[in-house]
């Protein structure tokens, strides 16, 4: 039984290495000072626009971390506003500051340092004013602001989440890459990242999570493996989410939103 055990740890260890090495080319090195963060058009105008708006993103790491991850970050515009604030989480900035958190106005579809963002979830129109207000709290209460791990958590898309689990009308699927999502310190039960379901899990590290909106995932080593069939995909570690592009729609308006690249 310990030999057979030992067989499939190795295996899972290739599979996710090879997996690793095909994505390598996907990832190109580029110098984050110079790197494009230029919008890509997934966001609306807000001068054309003046309903309330809600986006969640994610766009591939920096460097070699983006082979594994991405970084993921939450945009808001309330009614008539004028531009996007942008609720995300920088690990970079404890080096000056006693917390990650950052809330600040930015394009919400750009580029992060040349990777293209993909829009996760969208919420507009009627009622996302008080979804807006209820981010901007659970935003200001992330218990971990003052911490950063790239692995296990918490980190980027552990804040994300955080807003996720505290606003579950997002119904956010966050990718498999999203390396981070399933920490929630030292808890083994809760809520699902995207708010419905269930999960268990042991810091990050491995765990199990069942829901509508994410289907059933595994966690290995902070590794995701998963299936949905309610939104027919795949989950797999480096490549991610494998299946159709996703669409959205405006549950208020029924008006479509952009879909994912």
């Amino acid at each position: 039984m310990r030999n057979r055990s030992r067989v499939v740890g190795y295996l899972i260890f290739a599979g996710v290495m090879a997996l690793a090495l095909a994505a390598v080319g996907r990832v190109a090195a580029r110098d984050w000072r110079t790197a494009s963060q230029e919008p890509v058009g997934l966001a609306p105008d807000p001068a054309a626009n003046p309903e309330a708006i809600v986006q969640v993103y994610a766009a591939r790491a920096v460097g070699w971390r983006g082979v594994f991850g991405v970084h993921t970050w939450v945009a808001v515009k309330p009614a008539e506003a004028s531009a996007f604030t942008v609720y995300e989480v920088i690990g970079w900035r404890l080096r000056y500051s006693d917390s990650a958190l950052v809330v600040r106005l930015r394009a919400p579809d750009a580029r992060w340092f040349g990777a293209r963002p993909e829009l996760l979830a969208e919420k507009r129109g009627p009622g996302v004013d008080e979804l807006i207000a209820r981010i901007d709290a659970a935003a200001h209460a992330y218990p971990w602001a003052g911490e950063y791990s790239l692995w296990p958590g918490p980190n980027s898309n552990t804040f994300t989440a955080w807003i996720a689990r505290a606003v579950p009308e997002l119904k956010v699927d966050l990718p498999p890459t999203a390396i981070g999502k399933d920490y929630f310190g030292g808890n083994f039960l809760a809520p699902a990242p995207s708010g419905s379901g269930f999960q268990l899990s042991l810091f990050g590290l491995a765990g199990v999570t069942a829901s509508k909106v994410e289907g059933l995932e595994v966690n290995v080593l902070g590794l995701t493996f998963g299936i949905n069939p309610f939104e027919p995909a795949i989950k797999l570690p480096v490549l991610g989410r494998v299946g159709p592009a996703r669409a959205f729609a405006s549950e208020a308006s029924g008006a479509a939103a952009h879909p994912a690249p």
